[in-house]
């Protein structure tokens, strides 16, 4: 039985609506009892907001399934030498930096780490600056430029501390391999055995190939079926929407 990560916007949900057959898929996955993994770049949202989230669109998933940027990006630093550090984002992420033992400070951080904020602002700008110039880790959540409606996203965040210090961050989310590692950990799944579903050639597909897992695009989000040649790799599979996949 294979275990999935799936992704949110784009395959389950659409500006917080659901894409039809959604629902019906997640549920016969959680019926089937395939070990389940919700995975997004997105780090505001805790697991249960998520899971409130899904649940007002009509579907049921158990809190503990979802995954985020914000948990990765904690997953990650634990693995690293340094315990204080200076953060530019919400609650969700401050909250899994705290469980992961970290001091939150503005004094001689070891690391930066951005995420998403609407309160961005010239002092955080000028801040984060100065502490990487001086040798701060730069770390982010994810690279996405923006979401929808062109609301800023971490990686326009990121550009212009990138630009003052010439430095660019380690990205933590899609498309890197460390968020899909990190989930597998999550889940104690392995490559070999897992498939992850997505809606964007670029970061979902691309990070699932570049971890070993087998890959299925669904073309009701970002990337539409012409989209696919334009990249030098292919998806294993490809379906309209979740609710036609039959491979698992």
């Amino acid at each position: 039985m294979k275990n999935i990560i799936c992704d949110i916007d784009g395959v389950l949900l659409h500006d917080n609506k659901l894409i039809p057959g959604s629902d019906k898929f997640i549920k016969r996955i959680l019926e089937q009892g395939n070990p389940l993994v919700v995975l997004t770049n997105y780090p505001v949202q805790t697991g249960k907001d998520l899971q409130n989230r899904l649940s007002a669109a009509g579907i049921d998933i158990p809190e503990e399934c979802f995954y985020t940027s914000a948990m990765a990006t904690a997953d990650f630093l634990k693995h690293q030498e340094g315990s204080k550090a200076y953060v530019i984002g919400e609650g969700a992420l401050t909250h899994e930096l705290y469980k992961a033992g970290f001091t939150i400070t503005d004094i001689n951080p070891d690391f930066v780490i951005v995420g998403e904020t609407r309160s961005y602002n010239w002092d955080m700008i000028h801040k984060a600056a100065g502490f990487v110039a001086r040798g701060a880790r730069f770390i982010a959540t994810n690279p996405d430029t923006h979401g929808p409606a062109y609301s800023p996203a971490c990686g326009a965040l990121c550009a212009p501390i990138v630009r003052i210090t010439g430095k660019k961050p380690f990205y933590v989310g899609k498309p890197s391999a460390w968020i899909i590692r990190s989930a597998l950990n999550h889940m104690d799944g392995h490559s070999e055995d897992t498939v992850i579903i997505g809606d964007n050639m670029r970061t979902d597909i691309l990070a699932g190939f570049q971890a070993g897992l087998e890959t299925i695009l669904v073309t009701s989000g970002v990337s539409k079926l012409e989209d696919i040649d334009k990249e030098p790799f292919r998806p294993n599979h490809v379906f309209a929407c979740a609710g036609d996949i039959d491979v698992v």
